[in-house]
């Protein structure tokens, strides 16, 4: 089923790092008025070289985590076979 699954990834992957993008530009945006520094760059600090990139790191993963999530549980609900790992059914 991972193979049938695989279009729905590669969808998902591409709205989550134009989704990312997105959030950690207006994130960053209220931060500094400047764009977010460039680790090559000389006119910025180390810490805000390292606080731009953590901060985006971060971002990024958060939205690829939440439209996984969401892909998955759609082609659950469309097909009715969960990607993965099947999920435990509660115990009683």
């Amino acid at each position: 089923m991972r193979l049938l699954y695989k279009p729905f990834a590669m969808i998902a992957g591409f709205i989550a790092a134009r989704l990312g993008k997105s959030v950690f530009g207006s994130i960053w945006s209220a931060i500094d008025d400047a764009p977010p520094p460039v680790p090559t760059t000389g006119e910025a600090g180390v810490g805000k070289v390292i606080g731009a990139q953590a901060l985006q790191a971060a971002v990024m993963a958060g939205a690829r985590a939440g439209v996984d999530r969401a892909f998955a549980r759609s082609f659950y609900y469309l097909v009715g076979i969960w990607p993965g790992k099947a999920p435990k059914p509660p115990s009683s």
